[in-house]
């Protein structure tokens, strides 16, 4: 509980300086699609953003192994279809729960908190019409 908690004060802090900053709303999907369609003067610092992302991941890969053990019965299948689904609903969405959830809620948007909760709606059933498929439930 301690780390989630941490953590949670770790992504606080580093929306808040992204906003403060930077003037924007620290929403992956949205840094991701800036990189990929690049705007005069505004790819710098989402390439450095998004290099960081990965960086902090591998070097926790690194760092904590055990961190990264799969126990779900999800095949490699299953996550490029459940990737093809998030990217789908981060289009439909008009972002993505980073944020929505956290930077949209945090400022108070009637937006975002419906947009996240519908997509914890969503996720919910998501996973109870895969178990079912499965025959997990």
């Amino acid at each position: 509980m301690v780390n989630a908690i941490i953590g949670g004060l770790i992504i606080g802090l580093a929306v808040s300086i992204m906003l403060l900053f930077n003037g924007r709303v620290t929403g992956i999907s949205g840094i991701l699609g800036g990189i990929i369609a690049p705007k005069k003067n505004d790819f710098d610092w989402r390439l450095a953003f998004f290099i960081g992302l990965l960086s902090g991941g591998a070097l926790l890969f690194y760092l904590k192994p055990e961190q990264f053990v799969n126990l779900s019965q999800a095949s490699t299948v299953d996550y490029i279809i459940a990737g093809f689904l998030v990217g789908f609903g981060t289009l439909l969405g008009n972002g993505c729960t980073s944020g929505h959830g956290v930077c949209g809620i945090s400022r108070l948007s009637i937006r975002s908190i419906l947009s996240t909760l519908t997509f914890i709606g969503f996720g919910v059933l998501s996973v109870l019409i895969y178990k079912s498929l499965r025959g997990e439930l």
